[in-house]
């Protein structure tokens, strides 16, 4: 359902994203049935959202011309309602980052904001480190029930589904709390997985607004899947990270309702 009514909508995603990523995350948009536009200059982009389903907001590749983008994207898409979605990459690494990712959530409303624990904690105003833009190591050790409490409180202040990537996701909202097993370590050996899921997200969620927490987690799935059956793709065949990265987009384009069914790994926890 969740798959069939996104391509049958065909939403148009417009993100203000990285540099580095963005031509996998436009490439896996088109992959799951939705559209792409990737505009980020200051006279147009507000026209650009106010025609697009749902806006990302990656911080990956941070400046002062993208930052005011980002602003009159945001503003516009919170005066239209759309759905918004946060990737606050590296969100502590520099003063610069720490503080757009504060204005940013104290300005405008989020549908979804997704990250590592590490990104989380800091929005959360919790004592966090990260490594450049990955988890710290520190933060890998965080137990599954604080991770769920974490990501609920978020939800909490910020009314926003939250979703946090790791070894096991965790999707929430300040009630509902999901994990998803799927997904694996070769998802971390490119850049760029992470931005790809925010892309998802947005396809996902505004295809499906009735059910926003679903969408995410299936989303999610759809992202874990695809990992895993490029996963089995590489053992076949013995190649590495970068076929690797195109089997998952191709898995993407492949993935369908009945496959997340069977083969996604999710569960509601306390």
């Amino acid at each position: 359902m969740f798959v069939q009514n996104l391509r049958a909508k065909n939403p148009l995603i417009h993100c203000i994203t990285n540099y580095v990523t963005v031509n996998d995350v436009a490439n896996a948009i088109i992959a799951c049935g939705a559209s792409p536009i990737m505009a980020d200059d200051i006279n147009e982009v507000a026209e650009i959202t106010k025609i697009s389903d749902a806006l990302v907001i990656n911080l990956g590749t941070l400046n002062e011309r993208t930052v005011k983008s980002m602003k009159a994207s945001l503003k516009q898409a919170n005066l239209d309602d759309k759905i918004t979605v946060l990737d606050p990459v590296g969100a502590s690494v520099s003063k610069f980052r720490s503080s757009v990712a504060k204005e940013l959530l104290k300005e405008f409303r989020f549908s979804v904001i997704k990250g590592n624990l590490s990104e989380i904690k800091f929005l959360n105003d919790l004592k966090s480190s990260s490594k450049g833009v990955d988890i710290s190591d520190k933060d890998k050790d965080e137990s599954l029930e604080n991770i769920a409490f974490i990501a609920r409180n978020l939800a909490t202040k910020t009314g926003a589904i939250i979703v946090i990537t790791g070894q096991t996701d965790i999707i929430s909202d300040e009630n509902t709390t999901y994990i998803c097993k799927n997904g694996n370590s070769m998802m971390a050996e490119f850049s760029g997985s992470g931005c790809i899921l925010a892309g998802l997200i947005a396809a996902f969620v505004c295809a499906n607004k009735d059910m926003p927490l679903k969408a995410a987690l299936m989303a999610v799935c759809c992202n874990g899947v695809a990992g895993d059956l490029a996963k089995q793709k590489n053992v076949l065949t013995k190649v590495g990270n970068m076929t690797f990265k195109q089997n998952l987009i191709d898995e993407i384009y492949k993935m369908s309702d009945d496959k997340i069914e069977d083969l996604a790994k999710f569960e509601e926890i306390e």
